[in-house]
């Protein structure tokens, strides 16, 4: 009886404590603003920061994360995918050959992609893969490291 007296008193003591330490943390923010879209072929679909467009042979995606912005349109076996995270990130994909192509962009990062020319990541962190072109880029938030 003892050792069940303890046990609850231990549990409500800790609650409490976790609960004063909630309420007092001046470093508390909302949960990130999230918006996915994704296209199955022939689809369209956009949120708040997305927008995909996929042909009738493309397969697209775009993600954001707290004010990131990210556009994408894939058709021709294409799939191109898009992860913009934090404010100014800029992700602009496009999917023109078969393949598969991803662009990451961070806090103030803008990628480009286009299925031509060789990946593009500048004014912040990024980093690009792209099949169609079997080029990429890695930005490490002062420089663009080509790749391939």
């Amino acid at each position: 009886m003892i050792r069940i007296a303890r046990t609850t008193a231990g549990v409500l003591a800790a609650a409490g404590a976790a609960a004063i330490a909630f309420a007092a943390a001046p470093g508390a923010s909302a949960a990130p603003q999230v918006s996915v879209c994704p296209g199955l072929p022939g689809q369209s679909t956009s949120a708040e920061n997305c927008m995909v467009s996929s042909g009738p042979t493309g397969l697209t995606l775009a993600i954001t994360v707290d004010g990131g912005v990210a556009t994408v349109s894939g058709d021709n076996f294409s799939g191109p995918a898009a992860i913009a995270l934090g404010p100014g990130a800029v992700v602009n994909m496009t999917g023109q050959n078969p393949g598969l192509s991803i662009g990451i962009a961070g806090p103030g990062g803008t990628v480009e992609v286009n299925g031509v020319d060789p990946a593009s990541c500048t004014d912040g962190p990024g980093f690009a893969g792209d099949f169609q072109t079997w080029s990429g880029c890695l930005n490490d938030g002062m420089n663009e490291i080509p790749l391939g």
